[in-house]
């Protein structure tokens, strides 16, 4: 279901691009910072989302430069692989424009809501965006083939309570899992809906022909 079939994945770019700016960020972070293995705090208060700064001095645009800093190599290993395996899946379901929105309005989603942690608290990662285009793909699957959401749902909180754990920020998963599984299941009935006025005017027309 969400591993796609690679022999045709140079027909995707989008995910491989984001992908790459990711990589491209991290190589700026590891050469700022002067580590290779984990990016230095000069460089995660500065493009991460520092929620001091972000509230107290207007810098609002952490809350997308942060979607493209990690805190580690692993860090970025692990949220590329998951970018990877559910961004190619969505290329699959979802035009340009719906993708791009999916994975930057649930990763502010997911950042604003971090913002209730408080002053003091640091966030890094594309993980709320990759937890958007999570929820989509699975409601998508199951709204669009008329499939009952409810393992849909048990799915996507089963993902969530796995990646729970130190140093994880739940309420970015959270936000964007959300924003997610919504989006999805809007783009899936308003697909439903299409088709189904499609076959109706393919229809009448055959009835008149």
């Amino acid at each position: 279901m969400f591993f796609p079939n690679l022999k045709s994945s140079q027909k995707y770019k989008t995910t491989y691009i984001l992908i790459a700016l990711n990589i491209i960020f991290y190589i700026y972070g590891a050469i700022m910072g002067g580590n290779v293995f984990v990016t230095g705090s000069n460089v995660t208060q500065i493009l991460g989302q520092y929620n001091l700064l972000v509230l107290d001095y207007g810098y609002y645009y952490q809350l997308f430069t942060s979607m493209f800093i990690h805190a580690s190599i692993i860090h970025l290993g692990s949220n590329l692989l998951f970018l990877l395996i559910f961004g190619l899946r969505a290329e699959e379901m979802f035009s340009l424009p719906e993708y791009l929105s999916i994975y930057f309005i649930g990763g502010l989603t997911g950042n604003l809501l971090t913002l209730l942690y408080g002053v003091h608290y640091l966030s890094v990662g594309a993980s709320g965006a990759i937890f958007a285009l999570l929820g989509a793909c699975i409601i998508y699957d199951r709204k669009s083939t008329q499939q009952s959401i409810i393992s849909a749902l048990a799915f996507a909180f089963i993902i969530f309570i796995i990646n729970i754990g130190a140093n994880v920020n739940m309420l970015a998963h959270l936000g964007g899992l959300i924003f997610g599984l919504f989006a999805g299941y809007i783009l899936a009935s308003r697909s439903k809906t299409k088709n189904q006025n499609q076959y109706t005017i393919n229809y009448s027309y055959q009835q008149q022909y």
